[in-house]
């Protein structure tokens, strides 16, 4: 069983009905939520601007305190609160509706249907994590690149120059992007140079500019990469091929921080930071005469390795889901979800083009599926090769193997009912009750409740 996301958005619920409250508790948990469950005011208090939830569920009628006295309160004293949604009984609507006044998020009333306040959690977490800016800086859920989300803000305050090594495709551009963000903020310029892209003969002017009437072609003056990076964030993506004579001018620029446009006689003066990006061993590099020893240490001053994405599949389930996601939500019409036994062929594929081949092979499938559910043909059809990685792996004991079985089984159950655990309770010729422990025991989250 493939090990279990850890960084789950924390949900808070608010409820003293020791039979509603644990029903909300372990189908929350299914939905895959960290949830916290507090059965009074005083306890949820004292917690909620501590722990960074994503959504609060509160009922309004509290035994210790009314539900949107203590939203109003909290707020007056911490106005970044997470979302607020109320579930109420009808008598209380009109004091519901006064609290989304007061900026609460939502409110459901009693008897509700579970999905439909499933589904307003969901939502309210998305948007709250989109605002905090929590979901542009997530690299994945994998520990290495966790590691190197939080080292980036410690960096951006104290390296002028940083080095991004790792394989085509694994968004070494994305952590310029948040290195970017964190040193200097939004508003200042980030240019990105594919110095792999730009010919031989012209890769000077590129990086310079020129002055009109500077060589033939040249009919006005044009600002270069440098010049235009002037109080910004300068990346320089797979600098490995960058030609030795460029590289000797580029070293005299970045070290003077000063140069002149071709056919020009003034100096320019740029300060910026410096961001390097290669697939490419640049030691070896250098070792072999194709690369300058003294440009490689003007750039090697932090160096960070993102690895390639087969080495961390948590990472392929995330940003599997994440795509699909974005694809759902800008053709709602249209909206598609995964087989299961897909998600586990793509997290034990190989995928050598990385994040980039993963977005294409994603986008893909969402557009020529014929069927809302993606299977392994959406993804792979005729050109998926058995032997590239995508086979689980066969050392399992039989314990393992029938529990691997019996996930895979509840997983199609599931996704063939809609994600439904009533009607799939009922097809498995099991209980509601049943069901919800099985999913727990095998770490399934998927499922919905069905309304009752």
């Amino acid at each position: 069983m493939s090990a279990l996301p850890k960084n789950l958005p924390r949900l808070c619920l608010i409820e003293d009905d020791e039979i509603m409250g644990e029903s909300l508790n372990r189908l929350l948990h299914l939905e895959g939520f960290d949830v916290t469950w507090c059965r009074d005011a005083a306890t949820a208090e004292g917690i909620i601007a501590q722990r960074g939830f994503a959504v609060v569920v509160s009922d309004i009628r509290l035994p210790d305190r009314d539900g949107g006295d203590l939203f109003l309160d909290i707020k007056s004293r911490h106005p970044r609160l997470p979302p607020f949604l109320f579930m109420t009984a009808y008598g209380t609507i009109d004091r519901a509706v006064d609290l989304l006044k007061e900026g609460a998020a939502d409110y459901v009333t009693k008897p509700f249907d579970v999905d439909v306040l499933v589904q307003k959690v969901r939502s309210l977490a998305a948007d709250y994590g989109a605002g905090s800016g929590g979901g542009d800086d997530s690299l994945g859920i994998s520990p290495i690149m966790r590691r190197v989300a939080e080292s980036l803000p410690r960096l951006a305050r104290h390296a002028s120059a940083l080095l991004i090594t790792g394989e085509s495709g694994v968004g070494k551009e994305h952590v310029a992007l948040l290195f970017h963000h964190h040193a200097l903020g939004d508003d200042k310029p980030f240019v990105a140079v594919n110095c792999a892209s730009i010919p031989e003969t012209l890769i000077e002017a590129e990086m310079f500019g020129h002055e009109r009437g500077a060589f033939t072609g040249a009919v006005k003056a044009k600002r270069g990469y440098l010049e235009q990076a002037h109080g910004g964030t300068l990346f320089l993506d797979e600098i490995g091929e960058m030609p030795l004579l460029m590289q000797a001018k580029l070293l005299r620029a970045l070290q003077d921080k000063k140069f002149m446009r071709i056919g020009g006689e003034a100096q320019i003066s740029s300060n910026f930071c410096l961001v390097c990006a290669t697939h490419r061993d640049l030691k070896a590099m250098v070792a072999a005469g194709q690369f300058r020893e003294d440009l490689y240490y003007r750039i090697h001053v932090i160096h960070t390795h993102i690895p390639p994405l087969r080495e961390r599949p948590d990472d392929i389930r995330w940003f599997v889901r994440k795509f699909v996601d974005e694809f759902n939500r800008a053709h709602p019409n249209e909206a598609r979800r995964l087989d299961p036994r897909t998600e586990q062929a793509l997290m034990h594929y190989a995928w050598p083009g990385n994040i980039r081949e993963l977005r294409h092979a994603v986008e893909r499938a969402c557009i020529l599926s014929n069927s809302p559910l993606l299977d392994a043909e959406s993804f792979f059809g005729a050109d998926f090769d058995s032997g590239s990685g995508a086979e689980p792996p066969a050392s399992q004991s039989l314990a393992e193997y029938l529990m691997a079985c019996e996930r895979d089984y509840l997983l199609m159950m599931l996704e063939r009912h809609g994600g439904h655990i009533t009607q799939t309770a009922e097809i498995l010729g099991i209980t509601r009750k049943t069901l919800w422990e099985k999913m727990r025991r095998l770490g399934i989250k998927g499922g919905r409740g069905g309304g009752d």
